[in-house]
């Protein structure tokens, strides 16, 4: 343990102290293999080797079952072709060291030699077949690994996407879908080269049984070398991942379109350079460390396989004086030897890399199992379909992980529905928990949200989602067209343009669209050729038109004139009560007071609990929490401003 704390903190850069306050070692997940890998050796891959091999071939057939055929079928081929072609080999050598004239021994070796080029063909063919075959198979790998990866991520609860455990395997996970590709190429040179190690250890023991031990002993000193550098390599990645991000977030925030203006006006660019050269500085040195480690580590293995090959062709040697071995089988078992030794070593350094990549398809594996346990539900008691109310009785609840006060505590109140509801309060009095629980996207832990009786834990949540439409605060602004943008309201339906020119003008976002260069197909993202950027209040009329284009019975509205002036604002709240009028529910969260004259009720939170409900003359004259709130921003708009002369 003393070593591996060793590693994780040396090499802390002062830059790295600096911008981010010390090491950097968020746990991605590498941590939990660290050990798994750094304890393997070669008895410990071989075992694994069958479960390795059997995952990837489940992973091929799963993208394309054809391809994964002509993959084993083919690599199973080329290694017959090699045993045929050494055991032909052998056959051409003996009959030219035979005795007779040269004419009759070329005769005689002729069918081998035919035998040896057409097997070379052959593999030269199958080679190609293999290339063509994993070359189609390894992307549909990647895109049914990646696809099955974003399919769990975004049919799980919202709380699953919050939790720290869950979304520390989310972003682990994301990784496997490339393994997984990869797992295909390294397993099919791990068969490849099972399959040329089994020929050639099949003919070395066919022309004498000691030649099968030289073999291993000329191959293990690259096996160890092989082993060795991927440990320390591996290592090294567990130990910098952090510290390589972090210096590629510091190359790209030089290009950022967000911190150009303040890079230029602050003079930020040099203060970046400095700091990403120290820290690629810090990176190097480690790199430098590695190849110092793997050229020492070469050149032990050099030496160890030096004296071993001397071993072996001394007992060659011995056994042709010795008149136990021809000159031809001596011949042909030097080249089954260097072939053998080829491929053992290329096995071992090809299931070292298998290992590794499979540690990462586990993670997906395990995301898989565990996004199950996360999933929305489906199916669950039909709700009303006109449902007149809807109550929370006694409801409370608390995010996880979160050990302060719940953020509702016992609240119990009632939305009539076909009114504008607002929901006011200070910051952190629970308004948008409320509403995205009244969206189904969290569950209280105590109490009930009942739709005209209908609890809505017990309701198909899909069904329950349906009936919603939602301005968040802080909505997406999609980087697509703003044609997209809006029709996203309603994704499950195909793009109706006449809904999409409905949308627009309901929510008065018309003058946005006209000064769009192309109208509704102008691209809304400036990173892309064509792109274009909206402002803020530009962007919250199409969230507007978005949640329009939904048709949702209950249209949720949070801070929904946070970014327009007070004309636009004006026009906003007209929009809003033209969609309560014809019959539409509205949820309003807003801070500004004056906002919410026209609702019809208003529900007033404090710090997790339901302090006040009334209609806003109610309120105002009850001299509460709203009336005060209600004062502290009028005054700020009742105070004179300072006469020029004065403020000189």
């Amino acid at each position: 343990m003393r070593k591996r704390r060793d590693t994780d903190t040396a090499g802390v850069s002062e830059s790295e102290r600096l911008l981010f306050g010390g090491p950097l070692r968020y746990d991605m997940g590498w941590s939990q293999h660290a050990d798994a890998f750094l304890e393997l050796g070669f008895r410990a891959m071989i075992v694994r080797l069958p479960a390795l091999l059997g995952a990837s071939l489940r992973l091929a057939r799963q993208a394309d079952r054809r391809a994964a055929r002509t993959v084993l079928t083919v690599e199973a081929g080329r290694g017959v072709a090699q045993a045929v072609s050494l055991l032909a080999v052998n056959s051409v050598l003996g009959r030219l060291m035979a005795g007779g004239p040269i004419d009759e021994r070329l005769r005689g070796a002729a069918p081998a030699l035919a035998t040896v080029a057409a097997m070379t063909a052959v593999a030269a063919l199958l080679r190609a077949v293999s290339t063509y075959a994993t070359g189609r198979l390894e992307p549909k790998v990647e895109r049914v690994a990646t696809e099955q990866y974003l399919e769990r991520a975004a049919n799980v609860e919202l709380a699953a996407i919050e939790d720290h455990a869950f979304h520390k395997l989310l972003d682990t996970a994301q990784y496997g879908a490339a393994s997984a590709r990869r797992m295909i190429m390294y397993g099919t040179r791990v068969v490849n080269a099972m399959i040329s190690l089994v020929a050639a250890a099949g003919v070395l023991t066919g022309l004498h049984p000691v030649l099968l031990p030289l073999l291993v002993t000329m191959t293990l000193p690259s096996a160890w070398s092989a082993l060795t550098v991927a440990r320390r390599r591996y290592e090294s990645f567990h130990a910098w991942v952090q510290h390589a991000r972090a210096g590629r977030l510091l190359g790209s925030l030089l290009i950022e379109p967000e911190a150009a203006p303040e890079i230029r006006v602050h003079g930020v660019g040099g203060f970046l350079l400095r700091h990403f050269r120290a820290m690629s500085e810090t990176a190097e040195a480690e790199q430098a460390r590695l190849a110092r480690l793997a050229a020492r580590t070469g050149l032990i293995a050099a030496a160890w396989t030096g004296m071993a090959t001397v071993a072996t062709y001394a007992t060659l040697g011995g056994l042709l004086l010795g008149g136990a071995m021809a000159l031809s089988v001596a011949g042909t078992a030097v080249i089954a030897i260097r072939t053998g030794s080829q491929s053992l070593e290329t096995l071992v350094v090809e299931v070292n890399a298998l290992h590794e990549e499979a540690l990462f398809v586990g993670d997906l594996e395990r995301l898989y199992s565990e996004a199950a346990g996360w999933a929305v539900p489906s199916g669950g008691v039909a709700l009303p379909e006109e449902p007149r109310e809807i109550r929370f009785e006694n409801v409370t609840f608390r995010y996880p992980g979160d050990a302060a006060r719940p953020a509702l505590d016992d609240v119990t109140l009632t939305l009539p529905l076909g009114r504008i509801i607002a929901l006011v309060g200070e910051n952190g009095s629970g308004k948008t928990t409320l509403v995205k629980l009244l969206a189904g996207l969290y569950t209280p832990d105590r109490g009930r949200i009942l739709w005209d009786g209908v609890d809505a834990a017990a309701a198909d949540r899909r069904a329950l989602a349906e009936r919603v439409a939602m301005v968040a605060q802080d909505f997406k602004r999609w980087p697509f067209t703003a044609r997209v943008n809006v029709a996203v309201g309603r994704s499950s339906v195909p793009v109706d343009d006449e809904r999409v020119t409905a949308a627009v003008a309901e929510a008065g976002a018309e003058d946005v669209v006209a000064d769009l260069p192309r109208g509704l197909d102008t691209l809304l993202a400036r990173n892309f050729s064509g792109g274009h950027q909206l402002s803020g209040g530009q962007w919250q009329r199409l969230g507007i038109a978005r949640a329009a284009y939904r048709r949702g019975r209950i249209l949720i509205v949070d801070e929904p004139t946070a970014a327009l002036d007070a004309r636009a604002e004006l026009e906003v709240f007209d929009t809003i009560r033209a969609l309560a009028d014809s019959g539409q529910t509205v949820v309003l969260i807003t801070h500004r007071l004056a906002s919410v004259r026209h609702a019809d009720l208003v529900h007033v939170l404090d710090q997790g609990r339901l302090v006040e409900s009334g209609t806003p003359e109610e309120l105002l004259a009850a001299g509460g929490v709203y009336a005060e709130l209600y004062s502290l921003q009028a005054e700020q708009f009742q105070k004179a401003p300072v006469p020029a002369a004065e403020a000189d």
